[in-house]
């Protein structure tokens, strides 16, 4: 716990000093819309975290600065709350900051339907061909083929939370049989009807047409997609990981993928990012890449600057905080079993 960080941190409180909210940005990458705090609070601006934690109460890490806290966390004397302006709070759950009493939220919300429709575009682009269309475009050669319907076809969603929710909405709308992977097995579930226990995963990856990856990095689910695992899965399966990059072993994702044993994958995040230009993922048989995108969008950096200030304004007028983050589970968990 560094120094003096004690308070309650969930509100501002009665009577409170005017709060001193740190920004942990690139130079160039400043959040919109945040002078609208400057009636309630001193914002300040930082590129380092051991320059943006010293007298701080509050600290965005904005966009992937998160991953840099702990480097300067001996400097925070005064810290009561961190937001982090992503769905992954993985970089900040360092053993320090989980077991002090600074309180971390999310931008849980923001990004379920824009990786909804990632998840739903990747599934139809591999089901339809149309990376293939397009390399054969590029030669100028005419290959009439046939391709696959989605409707009917096995989808298991590991992670129950909100993004996974909106995945089994939107690929349940498109005729997809979707259930989940989640902390605990259940059946009417208004999302994916059956829920299975992640537990007993390799028990159900063998009916997989669609594997998709959406959980929170935690102990639990680090290298959930290993060589046994992706050994279960069918060879025409296809897996896309919206998640977290160290949800799947790379390198035995990488040999499945070589020696024909998966028929492809639509990849976002990876366990090094940005992915090394030799990596062979780059150019292995049948596999999509983007940059960690899945979830951006035209308009989204507003959004997450103004869901950051709703919350600034509850703190500081005495409300609770929304998007709380369980420490001890890596994730908010604001219904049982709806947040894996």
């Amino acid at each position: 716990m560094p120094n003096a960080v004690r308070r309650p941190a969930t509100r501002a409180g009665p009577g409170s000093e005017r709060p001193v909210i740190s920004v942990l940005c690139g130079a160039g990458d400043r959040p919109p819309l945040l002078e609208r705090l400057a009636p309630v609070a001193d914002i300040r601006y930082a590129e380092h975290a051991r320059e943006a934690l010293p007298a701080a109460d509050v600290l965005l890490a904005w966009d992937f600065a998160a991953h840099t806290v702990r480097d300067g966390w001996d400097q925070a004397d005064r810290l009561r709350w961190v937001h982090v302006a992503a769905a992954g709070v993985d970089r900040v759950l360092f053993p320090e900051l989980v077991q002090s009493d600074v309180v971390v939220t999310n931008a849980r919300g923001v990004f379920d339907r824009p990786i909804a429709e990632y998840v739903l575009m990747c599934v139809l682009a591999h089901a339809k061909g149309l990376y293939r269309s397009r390399d054969l475009q590029r030669q100028r050669h005419w290959e009439h083929r046939e391709t696959a319907n989605i409707s009917g076809a096995s989808v298991l969603v590991v992670g129950t939370g909100a993004i996974g929710r909106a995945i089994a909405r939107l690929l349940r709308a498109a005729g997809m049989e979707v259930k989940g992977a989640g902390r605990t097995a259940r059946e009417g579930d208004p999302d994916f009807g059956s829920v299975l226990a992640s537990s007993d995963l390799a028990a159900y990856l063998p009916d997989a047409d669609y594997l998709v990856l959406a959980a929170p990095l935690t102990p639990q689910t680090r290298g959930l997609i290993d060589a046994g695992a992706l050994s279960r899965l069918k060879p025409s399966a296809f897996l896309v990981n919206v998640g977290r990059g160290a949800c799947v072993e790379q390198a035995a994702l990488r040999a499945a993928l070589a020696e024909g044993r998966l028929a492809g994958a639509a990849l976002d995040v990876f366990e090094s990012e940005p992915l090394p230009a030799g990596d062979p993922l780059w150019d292995a048989p049948g596999v999509f890449i983007s940059p960690h995108m899945s979830g951006d969008f035209a308009g989204s950096l507003e959004l997450l600057a103004g869901q950051f200030i709703e919350n600034v304004h509850r703190w500081t007028s005495g409300q609770p905080l929304r998007n709380v983050v369980d420490k001890s589970l890596g994730f908010v968990d604001q219904a049982p079993d709806r947040n894996e």
